[in-house]
């Protein structure tokens, strides 16, 4: 009889087992022994599973990386988060929506133009200041958020007469946003079509943005301020090569703004094939008098931004120059003066961009290899659906091996 029980019990065990087997290696007893070894920065990141968890159905904690890919199940750009223990989780993208800026101690993630704060410790995403704001950098300490509002109007509006009654092109506002709060404040740097970039100085104290001041005209005017008055303290108009390298175009020292320039085609009329192959160099102002400032430093590869600073150089996000979006994958490099580079972070084919909570970029310890998403960081209803029908054939097998015991059993 203890046989019989025994073998009644043994595939529902063994289908109980897997799924509880499952669970553990990426729920919290994995995450704490990746943590008790060492904190590194994945050298490499990788295309996640097609099932992975989101942030707000298994919450990672603070992020070592964040990364845009459309090798996601959604089929178009999606954020992936990498998790400071490895584990891997998906930040779904609405159509059309921008890339958001993750804080500068990787707790947080901005969702631009919606005016969500998402908490990657919890998953939980909240509406915390008001939307149609895109931010464009967190402040140093990680309390503010500088972003411009679009004014322009929605429709042109016409009078009897067929005239056009209203200029739907209205001049941005540059505003200084808390973003755990809700409360803004405009900040007067000029008047700008639109805002592009954005920096601070590594004291907050000061704010460099940079944009057209026409709409149909692509140059941008650079312009500093100060981050809690307002007003010029100085500007320069940029030709049409020249434009802020980035959120993190402010050098650590306080002493430099850095531009991104290249040689090549020039104008909304250049092809894909023309911008491909532009050649890239980092150029710099006295962030005192935005006079130029040192020589220029050359980029390999299609520079895209400039994003933080490790040891004095300069971490850039790179795209490969295949013109195929599929084909084409992202970087993230130091570029040191004379030119000399160190690939900090690889991604595969069709990942358009790569970020880094600043605190984790100036000093992390880079690994060889960064670890694998695990694919079993699945959303927590996923396991019963693939358990049940474990659990079906184990009651099956064991209602058939009754059966056929009390045949045996049975005197006819």
């Amino acid at each position: 009889m203890t046989n019989l029980r025994i073998s009644r019990r043994a595939p529902l065990c063994a289908a109980l087992s897997i799924v509880a087997t499952a669970a553990l290696a990426s729920g919290p007893f994995a995450a704490a022994a990746a943590a008790a070894a060492s904190d590194p920065a994945p050298a490499r990141v990788y295309d996640p599973w097609l099932w992975q968890a989101t942030i707000g159905q298994r919450p990672a904690g603070p992020a070592s990386v964040v990364f845009y890919t459309s090798n996601a199940r959604y089929f178009e750009s999606t954020g992936v988060v990498v998790g400071r223990d490895g584990a891997y989780r998906l930040i779904p993208l609405q159509v059309g929506e921008d890339h958001g800026l993750l804080s500068p101690d990787g707790r947080h993630y901005v969702r631009p133009h919606r005016g969500v704060l998402v908490d990657l410790t919890t998953g939980a995403e909240d509406r915390t200041h008001r939307p149609g704001v895109r931010a464009l950098a967190w402040s140093p300490d990680g309390r503010t958020l500088l972003g411009t509002r679009d004014n322009d109007d929605a429709v042109i509006t016409y009078g009897p007469d067929n005239q056009q009654l209203n200029d739907p092109a209205k001049p941005d506002d540059l505003v200084v946003v808390d973003p755990y709060d809700g409360s803004e404040r405009v900040l007067a740097a000029g008047t700008f079509a639109s805002h592009v970039t954005g920096a601070w100085s590594p004291d907050g104290n000061l704010i460099v943005v940079a944009g057209p001041t026409d709409p149909a005209v692509e140059r941008q005017r650079l312009t500093v301020t100060d981050a809690a008055r307002g007003g010029v303290r100085w500007q320069r108009d940029l030709d049409d090569r020249h434009v802020l390298a980035g959120r993190g175009a402010w050098s650590p020292d306080g002493a430099r703004i850095a531009l991104l320039a290249f040689d090549g085609c020039a104008g909304p009329a250049c092809g894909i094939e023309e911008v491909a192959a532009r050649s890239w160099r980092l150029e710099f102002l006295d962030a005192a008098t935005g006079q130029p400032l040192g020589a220029s430093v050359p980029v390999g590869g299609w520079a895209t931004e400039l994003v933080g600073w490790r040891n004095g150089e300069a971490v850039l996000n790179r795209l490969s120059r295949e013109t195929a979006f599929q084909e084409r994958h992202a970087s993230l490099v130091a570029v040191a003066a004379g030119g000399r580079e160190q690939v900090l972070v690889t991604a595969p084919p069709g990942v358009s961009g790569i970020d880094m909570p600043a605190d984790l970029l100036a000093d992390a310890v880079f690994a060889d290899a960064g670890p694998r998403p695990s694919p079993w960081a699945a959303p927590l209803w996923l396991y019963p659906v693939v358990a049940l029908p474990a659990l079906l054939l184990a009651a099956l097998f064991a209602h058939l091996l009754r059966r056929r015991r009390k045949r045996r059993a049975s005197p006819g």
